[in-house]
């Protein structure tokens, strides 16, 4: 069962094409400027389990992506693990938000590392309102990195995400 702050099932800003975003509720790193600071306390959110939120994404014939937001998703990491391994078994790109980098992801927990090895894309860092960006696509802050997470697993280190579709090349 997760906790959800919310659901935007066409978004076209959480990554490329049409995505499902899905907004977890709970966030422990309360960044200067957050987008969503609504998400930061852990209570307060929606339950939902993860069938249903498939379910959700499955429905959109348009829909071949989604993107955990947050709040911090790696907070509920063993529910996201979960819901992203249904989705990756249906054919669906899957990408995550979150305040950890991702070198602090690989010294997570069990769970943390779990939800990571499901992901096809991590876009990495708290955001930092110095480095505040509005030319950036799909990252608030030039700290923050789009990652390809399997190269990145394999080779053991952060690997760039090199493809035009998450750098605004259509």
């Amino acid at each position: 069962m997760l906790e959800m702050s919310g659901i935007v099932e066409d978004s076209i800003v959480d990554g490329p094409g049409i995505r499902v975003a899905y907004f977890a509720q709970g966030c422990p790193h309360h960044c200067p400027g957050c987008h969503n600071p609504e998400t930061w306390p852990f209570e307060g959110g929606t339950p939902m389990d993860e069938e249903t939120l498939a379910a959700i994404a499955l429905a959109n014939p348009l829909c071949r992506g989604v993107t955990f937001s947050g709040g911090e998703p790696f907070a509920q990491a063993e529910g996201f693990a979960r819901l992203a391994g249904i989705l990756k078994a249906k054919g669906y790109e899957v990408a995550s938000y979150t305040g950890y980098t991702f070198e602090q992801l690989l010294q997570g927990t069990e769970a943390q590392k779990a939800l990571l090895s499901r992901l096809d894309v991590l876009i990495d860092g708290p955001y930092q309102e110095s480095r505040r960006s509005l030319e950036l696509v799909f990252r608030g802050s030039s700290n923050q990195r789009i990652l390809d997470v399997p190269a990145s697993l394999a080779a053991g280190r952060a690997v760039e995400q090199t493809s035009g579709r998450w750098h605004g090349v259509y």
